[in-house]
């Protein structure tokens, strides 16, 4: 019996077909069922039909026969997640099948939005439903019928969240190890008792040092902090930490009644004075009469004249941690956040565990010194016990059961570095917190434990695990997915790499653009039937020649040297970076890259300049917060440069309030123009009535958000559009106000392409519109939530809000893998834009991993020559063509074809 491809009704009766379900899971017996239909080698995927598409250029007939049986594919019907329009398309199990497109075409809908989230669903109706309050389920996906699809792991492409406590040990199950070898196997100092491995862990009350509890670091501030300029007054504000207003003012009034000359310059006060300004814990009450002197505040206490009121004196470090940690307003929090700095615990310097446990020793070093190494290091530390060339000090038997535990342990420990180490992720240090690692680190350490996992028969869906790889690691990680290929699972990866995408059995292609534009599969097959897909926006970069890429250099407009850099893995560094061009620092993952362009480049000269540069480290775990800052100094060639921009991939906003529209300020303009139109001038309605943050427009069921949530007990909670405004946000009057038939819940509901050709003739809006569109994000809704943004995303809407503004003077911008999450054509567009800023006379630094945004620069500056502590070097700084050539460069040979 043969049959043609299901459609939509068929594929919806076979998931009630018992015997064919029963076929489709191999089950002994059933009898044959109909193989899909297949062209130029590939599974046809229903729906529409694009010109260029195999299956438009000949006819389907009866199909020949398919040495897969229906049960080696899964069949998707009907997708319709996010922008997936009726999606119809089969894939191979036991296979690497790479889902390929621009950013923004549906690539992840389909993957992790359809295909994992179905998987859990089926998944978690197999066990308890108290056990599922357990899990962070997804949203049933939206989608007719998925047919043979096996149990699935999702490692999504997502920088470390969670607690800072979480560490590279702890998420690789190294840390466990670890504390049961030093339990069972470490020395012991003389009379002391053996501890449990629970005690060797900052996270439990045993294990965790009395003072900091396991953070290792408290908040305290520092006199500079709190006096940044000791040249000024009290009056002109040298106590810097102290609140602003009336409370400022009477601080100040309260030491004139107490004898301070608030005019001195703060220096020339005596250090005892200044010091219990500063550092008292005292909350002395003083009578205060404001506006007068000391003698005359002197003269009214002795007339017995009453004071304005009594006022509380409080010091400048107590008002700060005070406020810190008990104040409600986020913007008094990280007001006083710019005051404090992590020190390290006085009690356990850093180490963050008891002192007993840190008395315990292995190899000669405590458990905090041994997960303060690479893992590299850790693995070559314990080779001697592994191997049983190391006797334990206190098992001087070699055939003792400790001894042998310790072994065993030592080499379980080693095997699982081993496979991090062949994931090029040797450089991280055991204790480094999760939420201090790239995407790229944390999915690939996520990768290393599951391929020492040994499971069978799954599907592994992964978002992009070459993101912040460097080339040369990229077979590495090829390597891995093919070792968890060949032990019988299914590989569904999200990836722009070509090198990846070349390698795949199996190609599906979505698109062809972005947002509503997108949201159709192309192409599915092997990848060389890609070829001939015109719309296929992939295509073009997979087949393409290798030819050379680079340009003609641009000569330097001079330079900014720096000298002593000294950050993480980089010890008294020197650099010089050519002003006016863009400049590429390149190097292997751990080599020190981010350290040097986002860490060190922009202290260094953010001080040489005199500039704040502005860190938001609000949420952040006090473990996360850096211990001291990154030394150096500029050396010459800061006089040349007016400004410094540093744009990361940090959020835009922590809520699903904030959006592209409100961070870019595009939402202020739109609001104006509503409250211009003639009706909401006759209502009266200002600027304010048009926003879904106040109570007097927006809807008050929902206050704005939209939509409400449900919660079902063992179920996930389910968002529903609100009953009253039915997802608009505003109230009805509000929506009344129209321009040009559009209210503003329809403007927010717009793309930015949508957007920049309705708002054409307004040049404010469309200057801003066009910036976003150059910079790869037309397919973003105006009111997309900020919780929704990839890192990328977030960062190239940090760029196109700066590139609004009217730039004065040289501008050194700064980022940091601003490719990250790009299709290779979203990279050509990015990559123009920021060539546009240095056309302007400005200079881009940016860390890199893709040799094309490297080759076409005018300056590499690579890094290395290793990761980790065998990097942290400048191994070659030239022209692309000049590093290309540089023998010890990890670099030089992929960028070798691109520069001729």
């Amino acid at each position: 019996m043969r049959c043609p491809v299901p459609s939509v009704k068929q594929a919806a009766c076979h998931r009630i077909n018992i015997n064919y379900i029963m076929c489709d899971n191999n089950k002994k017996g059933a009898p044959d069922k109909p193989s899909p239909p297949r062209y130029n080698g590939g599974t046809a995927a229903t729906g529409t039909l694009h010109e260029g598409h195999p299956m438009s250029q000949r006819p389907i007939s009866d199909p020949e026969p398919d040495p897969h049986s229906r049960a080696d594919f899964v069949h998707v019907r009907g997708a319709r997640e996010h922008n997936l329009k009726d999606v119809s398309v089969d894939m191979p199990r036991d296979q690497l099948v790479v889902f390929t497109g621009v950013s923004g075409s549906g690539k992840s809908s389909l993957a992790f939005g359809t295909l994992y989230a179905e998987a859990q669903r089926r998944y978690l109706e197999s066990v308890s439903p108290y056990a599922r309050r357990l899990f962070r389920q997804m949203p049933v996906p939206d989608v007719t019928a998925i047919e043979g699809l096996p149990p699935a792991i999702a490692l999504q492409q997502q920088r470390g969240t969670g607690t800072g406590r979480s560490s590279v040990g702890s998420i690789t199950t190294l840390s466990n190890l670890l504390r049961m070898l030093y339990s069972r196997a470490g020395h012991y100092p003389d009379g002391m008792k053996r501890l449990e491995a629970e005690s060797f862990s900052v996270n439990t009350p045993m294990g965790a040092c009395p003072q900091c509890h396991g953070q290792g670091r408290i908040m305290d501030t520092t006199t500079d902090l709190l006096v940044p300029d000791d040249s000024l007054s009290i009056r002109q504000r040298a106590v810097a930490a102290w609140p602003t207003a009336w409370q400022g003012q009477n601080l100040r009034d309260i030491l004139i009644t107490k004898g301070v000359d608030v005019d001195c310059p703060w220096r020339d006060l005596p250090q005892k004075t200044r010091d219990w300004i500063l550092y008292t814990e005292e909350t002395p009450t003083y009578p205060v009469y404001p506006g007068l002197d000391h003698a005359a505040v002197q003269r009214a206490i002795r007339d017995h004249v009453p004071p304005s009121y009594n006022g509380t004196f409080t010091g400048a470090r107590r008002y700060v941690m005070h406020t810190f940690a008990t104040s409600q307003s986020a913007n008094m929090r990280r007001r006083a956040e710019r005051f404090l700095t992590a020190t390290p615990c006085p009690t356990c310097h850093g180490q963050r565990l008891n002192p007993d446990a840190l008395r315990v020793t292995l190899a000669g070093l405590n458990i905090a010194q041994m997960t303060q190494q690479t893992l590299s290091t850790i693995a070559r530390t314990l080779a001697p016990l592994a191997e049983g060339t190391q006797v334990l000090e206190d098992t001087p038997q070699a055939g003792d059961a400790t001894a042998i535990a310790a072994r065993r342990m030592a080499a379980d420990l080693i095997g699982r570095i081993g496979v991090l180490e062949h994931l090029g992720l040797g450089y991280l240090q055991a204790d480094r917190s999760v939420t201090t690692l790239s995407p790229g680190e944390y999915q690939r350490l996520r990768l290393g434990t599951q391929i020492r996992s040994n499971l069978f028969g799954v599907v592994y869906v992964l978002d992009e695990p070459s993101s912040g790889l460097h080339p040369a690691d990229a077979h590495n990680l090829l390597d891995a997915l093919e070792g968890l290929k060949a032990a019988g699972n299914s590989l569904f990866i999200v990836e722009h790499n070509l090198y990846l995408i070349r390698r795949a059995d199996w190609i599906v292609d979505v698109g062809p653009d972005a947002g509503t534009r997108g949201g159709e599969v192309l192409y599915s097959g092997p990848p060389d039937g890609l070829r001939d897909v015109k719309l296929s926006r992939t295509a073009p970069y997979l087949f393409a020649s290798d030819a050379p890429i680079a340009g003609t250099p641009r000569p330097a407009k001079g330079w900014l040297k720096l000298g002593g850099i000294t950050w993480n893995n980089l010890h008294d560094l020197s650099v010089e970076i050519p002003l006016g061009t863009f400049v590429t620092v390149t190097g292997l993952s751990g080599s020190g890259k981010s350290s040097l362009v986002s860490q060190a480049l922009p202290a260094i000269v953010a001080h040489a300049l005199g500039q704040k540069l502005v860190q938001d480290t609000d949420g952040e775990n006090i473990e996360d917060m850096p211990i001291g800052t990154p030394q150096g100094h500029v050396t010459s060639g800061a006089s040349q440069i007016k400004r410094l921009v540093m744009i990361d991939q940090k959020p835009i906003g922590r809520t699903p309030r904030s959006n592209l529209a409100t961070y870019t300020g595009l939402f202020d303009t739109i609001r104006q123009m509503y409250a211009a139109t003639d009706l909401a001038k006759s209502r009266g309605y200002d600027a304010g009535r048009f926003s879904f943050n106040l109570p007097k427009g927006r809807c008050p069921t929902c206050e704005g958000a939209g939509s409400v949530m449900v919660e079902l007990l063992f179920l996930p909670s389910v968002y529903s559009p609100c009953p009253t405004c039915h997802g608009t946000r505003y109230q009805p009057d509000v929506l009344e106000v129209t321009i040009r038939g559009k209210s503003i819940a329809d403007v927010l509901n717009m793309t930015v392409d949508d957007a920049a050709t309705f708002f054409a003739d307004t040049p404010s809006l469309a200057n801003a519109l066009g910036t976003l569109q150059q910079g790869g994000l037309g397919y973003l809704r105006l009111g997309q939530p900020a919780t929704e943004l990839s890192g990328g995303e977030a960062q190239r809407i940090k760029l196109a809000t700066e590139l609004q503004k009217q730039r004065r003077g040289h501008t050194l911008y700064i980022l940091d893998e601003p490719t990250t999450g790009l299709h290779p054509a979203d990279v050509d567009r990015l990559q123009s834009h920021l060539q546009s800023l240095v056309d302007g006379g400005h200079t881009v630094v940016v860390a890199e991993h893709d040799m094309r945004v490297a080759a076409r620069g005018d300056w590499v500056i690579d890094m290395g020559p290793g990761a980790g502590d065998a990097g942290g070097r400048i191994v070659a700084a030239g022209t692309p063509h000049d590093v290309a050539r540089v023998p010890n460069s990890r670099t030089a040979p992929f960028l070798l074809p691109l520069t001729g």
